[in-house]
């Protein structure tokens, strides 16, 4: 068996929805990225939603898609939608 499955690189664009603007979602959102060694962002969207951008290992991004299902202490999490996209390489995980 293979490790490949859970180590290829790949990207997942989330929109979050619900109570996730002036809950610390965004730097919550980054610590975890981080934490699990991922690239991308965060950042609020005019509408009321957060956008998050993962980029890395297969089971990390797994991992954050996860917790952005709850999120932090004070997020209300009503929805989250993702897509793959192609892979790309950003340099760490920022907040706009």
């Amino acid at each position: 068996m293979t490790e490949q499955g859970s180590n290829h690189q790949v990207c997942f664009r989330c929109l979050v929805g619900g109570r996730v603007q002036g809950v610390f979602f965004r730097a919550s959102a980054r610590e975890q990225a981080l934490r699990l060694g991922l690239t991308g962002y965060a950042r609020n969207l005019p509408e009321g939603r957060v956008e998050v951008l993962a980029c890395g290992p297969a089971e990390a991004v797994g991992r954050l898609r996860e917790w952005l299902r709850t999120g932090p202490p004070h997020a209300e999490v009503t929805g989250v939608a993702c897509e793959p996209l192609p892979y790309q390489s950003f340099p760490g995980f920022h907040m706009d």
